[in-house]
């Protein structure tokens, strides 16, 4: 041990006692902030699959590999980070003894040859993973761009730091090889071995090649312990925790039914609830729980999630990344204030710092950041802008792709939440919806007792509950807008023909059914919700008393009404079995209950409703449906778990659309790119903001006057109905002219389809 070993290595033990001083008070600080939110105690079991989910995503890259261009070279850096750390403290040993090495393992060769790929996968990974960021960089114009509104130093910081530390694993053994110190077998340092060819011999190398390993790991830790908010550093700890925490115990990510509105850890009770005491949503950033200041803590700034935000790709405000990091850095430079005891009541007045100077000691910015409302517009000085919190559509594209677990949805309802029930401020239009769905049931403000209009003509008789439900086999769900809208009534009269043809007995509730309560939920009403589905949630029940669990089955046409019933409704004693429209017909088909004879010898492009595909996993029966119509079914480039949203969600089918380019247009657009005959789908929001597009696009000349929207249903009803009368038409027959084969009632959806009741507000595109 020489002069320069023993000042090469005082110089690392003072940087480390420093580096490893200030990251761990910043991990102390940072856990202390994170419970500043409030308790939930859902989400500490069971342990065992719970931590096989952990493993699995983060071992195998399940979520990250999504992107299959990044997945492979993330992987590379994430494992040298973590074991890449036994070779950066095996550099302590390394400063002051040039021959040092792990005992027992250190010469060994697996060992050797994992200390080479350690350093290659971190080198080419960081290298490589730089590239993607200046590929997407976002210099490239119409949001194209992922890391729009990401922190490139911060990230460009960490991707150096990744390639330093390989480089030095890398030169350390290169240089302990050329001075004679090892001699390992060609095949596990097959990069550092003929390096070494090169390379002097020098055992103050080794030394200087150790120091640069391990400094740039301490430069590391002090600049990450001096930044709590650095996302795109602080995920590769709190990633872990994160995913573990999710909200689904089975690994499912945070979509299917919503997260129930807590206060103090406990689902609210509407009934003993008090607006002075409990939480009521999220109206300060403390009102989010600790789940929800993790998330905060472990978004890495990749973008995923903006990249396929329906709402920022169409030029809204909103991008889910963003409005997780505004959160992030609100929550961050409030902590001081919330730690040092400050809360303020409902008014904004100060009842949580007492004394003649309550301030005293509390940083000035913390301060400042306790004034701000947690949604307003700039004016007020709002952390989050009303445009941006009611943009979401909750189609849930930004909770599927996020690669550690964020649950952007749950947060944004749970605004939504206070700004509907204490606030009460939400866009008008919402007015004339929560006033329909408490007074009438259903959101176009209809009569119940005109619940079954859509079967008046039918050539057969629809069975309604009389009391007893006996050997029915499903309860057939007709929802509001298949009972109301007129484009949904169609779906829904194809289906009752369906399953009278297939002879299964079903029956429905005509005026007893009411509104499942989703646009209400997904509005931030959760009183008017919970109203609407307890009530549903008795008729259910009164239906199915004498009916055994198993045999307790709903079939729904709307993606909204199938995941409010099949989802939400178990945590208010619905228990059923719940299946959509397209499940049952597929299966039916391969029953041979529903025989198709008569080709729709058409190329169909399939739209994914949101509430069918990505919240509950529903994609391959009715894609099997369309191949069983005998149509060719030609996929949009969007479509699967990163289908296009059509923009109705989270109640926006009765907001106006006002930003940027209407989000139904932008689908239209890209089912057009497939040149279809037919778009079809699977939903009745779906198909009215479809067909809403399509018309405009109609009117603009950009698309043809025969293309139409059809739901699944309609191209089996055609190809087995038309195959039943044995009479065969060929795609553009005259008997097909007046509405399409896809057409049970001969009426195709155009501009006029609908009434003014039933029409959506805004249906025209006025950009």
């Amino acid at each position: 041990m020489g002069a320069l070993q023993i000042t090469l290595g005082v110089i690392g033990v003072a940087v480390s006692i420093v580096a490893w001083g200030v990251f761990a008070a910043a991990v102390v600080r940072q856990v202390r902030i994170i419970r500043l939110g409030q308790p939930d105690g859902t989400r500490y079991g069971p342990f065992a699959p719970r931590l096989k989910t952990l493993i699995k995503e983060f071992a195998a890259h399940t979520r990250m590999n999504k992107f299959r261009r990044v997945g492979p070279w993330h992987w590379l850096v994430m494992w040298g980070f973590l074991l890449g750390s036994l070779a950066l403290f095996e550099a302590y040993g390394e400063i002051f003894d040039p021959h040092f090495a792990w005992p027992i393992i250190g010469h060994w060769a697996p060992w050797q040859l994992l200390l080479e790929l350690l350093g290659i996968g971190t080198v080419v990974g960081g290298v490589a993973l730089a590239i993607i960021r200046q590929a997407n960089h976002p210099r490239r114009a119409d949001r194209q761009s992922r890391f729009q509104g990401s922190d490139f130093a911060a990230a460009y910081f960490v991707e150096a730091v990744v390639v330093i530390e390989g480089l030095g694993i890398l030169g350390v053994k290169a240089f302990k090889i050329s001075s004679g110190i090892e001699d390992p077998a060609l095949w596990s340092s097959f990069v550092t071995q003929p390096l070494a060819q090169i390379l002097p011999s020098a055992t103050a190398a080794v030394s200087i090649m150790a120091l640069i390993k391990l400094l740039s790991g301490m430069i590391w830790l002090v600049v990450v312990g001096r930044n709590l908010t650095m996302g795109v550093a602080w995920h590769r700890f709190s990633a872990f925790f994160n995913i573990y925490f999710k909200r689904e115990d089975d690994g499912g990510v945070a979509l299917g039914k919503l997260k129930p509105m807590m206060s103090g850890g406990e689902p609210l009770d509407f009934e003993e609830a008090d607006p002075e005491k409990d939480v009521f949503g999220a109206g300060q950033v403390e009102d989010f729980s600790w789940k929800g200041w993790l998330d905060f803590s472990t978004c890495t700034e990749c973008g995923r999630c903006q990249s396929q935000c329906p709402a920022w790709n169409t030029g809204k405000p909103l991008s889910p990344k963003m409005l997780i990091t505004q959160l992030r850095d609100h929550a961050y430079a409030k902590a001081p204030y919330l730690m040092a005891g400050g809360k303020k009541d409902m008014a904004g007045d100060e009842i949580g710092l007492t004394g003649d100077d309550p301030h005293a000691g509390i940083d000035v910015l913390a301060l400042a950041e306790s004034e701000r409302a947690l949604v307003g517009d700039a004016e007020a000085n709002g952390v989050i802008d009303p445009d941006m919190l009611w943009s979401c559509t909750n189609c849930g594209a930004c909770v599927e792709q996020c690669p550690v677990d964020i649950e952007h949805v749950d947060h944004i309802v749970d605004m939504r939440r206070y700004q509907v029930m204490i606030e009460s401020n939400f866009p008008t239009e919402l007015n004339s919806l929560f006033k329909n769905l408490e007074n009438k049931g259903n959101p176009w403000g209809q009569n119940a007792k005109d619940r079954m209009a859509w079967a008046e003509d039918l050539d057969f008789e629809v069975p309604v509950f009389d009391g007893e439900f006996g050997d029915t086999e499903y309860l057939f769900w007709v929802g509001c807008a298949g009972a109301f809208e007129d484009r949904a009534k169609k779906t829904t009269r194809a289906v009752a023909e369906l399953l009278h043809m297939a002879d299964v007995k079903y029956t429905v509730l005509g005026p007893e059914e009411t509104c499942t309560g989703d646009p209400a939920r997904r509005a931030g009403n959760e009183f008017v919700f919970q109203m609407l589905a307890q009530q549903n949630v008795e008729v259910l029940n009164s239906v199915f008393e004498n009916t055994e669990p198993a045999k307790r089955k709903i079939v729904v046409t709307c993606a909204h009404c199938f995941n409010t019933l099949a989802n939400e409704y178990p945590d208010l004693g619905g228990n059923y079995e719940v299946v959509h429209h397209t499940q049952l017909l597929n299966r039916l088909v391969r029953e041979k209950r529903l025989t198709p004879m008569a080709p729709v010898a058409q190329d169909i492009t399939y739209h994914d409703p949101c509430f069918l595909g990505r919240h509950n996993q529903v994609y391959e029966a009715p894609r099997e449906l369309v191949g069983a119509a005998g149509a060719n079914l030609r996929e949009m480039p969007r479509h699967g778990d990163r289908s296009m949203c059509c923009g109705a969600g989270g109640a926006r089918m009765w907001m106006e659309e006002q930003i940027g380019k209407r989000i139904n247009v932008e689908r239209v657009d890209e089912a057009l790119g497939t040149a279809p005959s037919k778009i079809a789908t699977g939903c009745p929001f779906c198909r009215v903001m479809l067909n809403d597009g399509v018309t405009s696009r109609q009117s603009d000349g950009s698309a043809s006057e025969d293309l139409e929207v059809v739901d699944v249903s309609q191209l089996l009803l055609s190809a087995v109905k038309r195959g039943s009368d044995k009479e065969p038409v060929a795609v553009g027959a005259p008997e097909a002219e007046a509405g399409g084969e896809a057409e049970p009632d001969g009426k195709a959806d155009t501009a006029g389809a609908a009434d003014a009741a039933s029409e959506k507000p805004g249906s025209t595109d006025e950009s």
